[in-house]
């Protein structure tokens, strides 16, 4: 099942939804996840894994970080080939001195945003998706 690949159909009908949770980006050496962590993503680098996890499995398995999200999901379903829309997004977050780390999965776009601010930026992405609409017959 393809995704949306329409720019405006995109935005338009984003739904961002905040995820429960604090999220927290680590890294670790080599490959292997460490036990009694469930990532919610990860990224292999060279110098090593990347783990993005809930704050409380980061805290006990003493993994550090430096950088508290909350996790924001884009509930459209956007094709990868989609041009255009994270864009659109970072830009409008960036007008509101919001920073955002987007990790792509086939379905969805999710967004990781300071987790103080989380709420706010999910009312700017949804302020965004409203003009959106009311903008479809420009």
């Amino acid at each position: 099942m393809s995704g949306e690949n329409d720019l405006r159909a995109l935005l338009r009908g984003m739904r961002p939804e905040l995820n429960e949770g604090r999220y927290v980006f680590c890294t670790v050496p080599g490959t292997t996840v460490p036990a009694g962590t469930a990532p919610v993503a990860t990224v292999l680098e060279r110098e090593g894994l990347t783990l993005v996890l809930r704050q409380e499995d980061a805290d006990a398995a003493g993994l550090a970080y430096d950088y508290t999200a909350g996790w924001i999901t884009l509930r459209i379903h956007s094709a990868l080939d989609a041009v255009g829309l994270t864009a659109a997004f970072a830009t409008e977050l960036g007008a509101h001195g919001l920073s955002c780390n987007v990790i792509a999965g086939y379905h969805h776009d999710h967004l990781f945003v300071d987790a103080d601010r989380a709420a706010e930026a999910v009312a700017v992405l949804e302020d965004l998706a409203a003009r959106s609409a009311r903008d479809r017959h420009a």
